[in-house]
């Protein structure tokens, strides 16, 4: 179903789904990363006038050093739980969509999502920050995917132990992952933006999934693209991740090229999963998708729909007949 691009190392597995995505399209997905310039280290002249501070006097040995003020302790912050209302996810709806049930056999489709979420994830901790663990999911065009790809990856990584997933509907445009998990919701993210007195946590749904989160896309208006870009949008990614370091949050945003929420977005996120269709996105338009996404310094390349491998793996059903 999916095929994923990134960069193969010495010893690893053979070409992943990432990888395969790099080689049909040619491209780095850490190309639009920014390097910064050396720190020079010459010393600035002194200003006429003006002297050096001198050198402290040397202390005689057997002189204790004079006693610092310790820096006060600040508290680390408080993870934020969320306390929206409670849904029940139907597993027949899921199952309809082509989506993964957690409940159900392992499939081919888990399997790829499992290797999908192990290089966000690797990535993620390595890094160790809020921003590493928040995952843009988006596509050039409509139609190629994302929304699937976005809802398979977090109820994929839903399953790892001590991890909170929250999926967020950033497609205020055509909002569509409470319809895809057959679960109805009013008030979401837009919200939460355009009323600064509206707490984020309160609007994220609880599942009965473990581990699973939805902040919905909330009332639309014609002021959404502003609001994604107004100050508004970091304090409340803030108070979603804040504090708590096994949470990751994915974004299904809007095609690149069809609205400006994604590279709005793209600014807040430190990893970023474009979705090409195989044989349908042309390489124009995952450059341009690209260049669109580039305020974020990590893009891999996910590749749905590939019916061949040039490495010829293929998953399928492993375990006891008749289970």
């Amino acid at each position: 179903m999916t095929d994923q691009g990134k960069i193969n190392r010495e010893g690893a597995r053979p070409a992943s789904l990432f990888e395969r995505a790099d080689a049909a399209y040619g491209l780095d997905p850490r190309a639009s990363g920014v390097k910064l310039p050396p720190v020079p280290f010459d010393v600035p002249p002194v200003p006429p006038g003006l002297r050096r501070p001198a050198a402290p006097a040397p202390q005689p040995q057997g002189t204790p050093a004079p006693a610092q003020k310790a820096a006060p302790a600040h508290p680390a912050p408080q993870a934020v739980a969320f306390c929206g209302p409670h849904a029940a996810i139907d597993r027949d709806h899921l199952r309809d969509g082509g989506l993964i049930v957690p409940e159900d056999p392992v499939t081919g489709l888990l399997e790829e999502f499992r290797i999908v979420k192990r290089e966000l994830l690797a990535d993620a901790r390595a890094d160790e920050s809020a921003l590493s663990r928040r995952i843009l999911v988006c596509s050039p065009h409509p139609g190629e995917g994302k929304t699937y790809c976005a809802t398979n990856l977090a109820i994929a990584l839903a399953a790892e132990r001590g991890i909170e997933v929250l999926l967020v509907d950033a497609d205020v445009v055509k909002p569509s992952v409470t319809a895809r998990l057959g679960i109805e919701a009013e008030q979401g993210l837009m919200d939460a933006l355009a009323d600064p007195s509206i707490l984020p946590e309160s609007l994220v749904i609880r599942t009965d999934i473990e581990g699973l989160f939805v902040l919905p896309a909330g009332t639309a208006s014609a002021r959404d693209a502003e609001w994604l870009a107004s100050t508004r949008t970091a304090e409340v990614l803030d108070r979603l991740t804040a504090g708590s370091g096994e949470r990751i949050v994915i974004f299904d945003t809007p095609p690149a090229l069809a609205a400006s929420p994604a590279a709005e977005l793209a600014q807040h996120v430190g990893q970023a999963l474009l979705v090409v269709r195989a044989d349908e996105t042309s390489r124009a338009a995952l450059e341009d998708a690209q260049q669109l996404l580039s305020a974020c310094g990590d893009i891999k390349l996910l590749l749905n729909a590939a019916r061949y491998s040039p490495s010829g793996r293929r998953f399928g059903s492993y375990g006891p007949k008749g289970k």
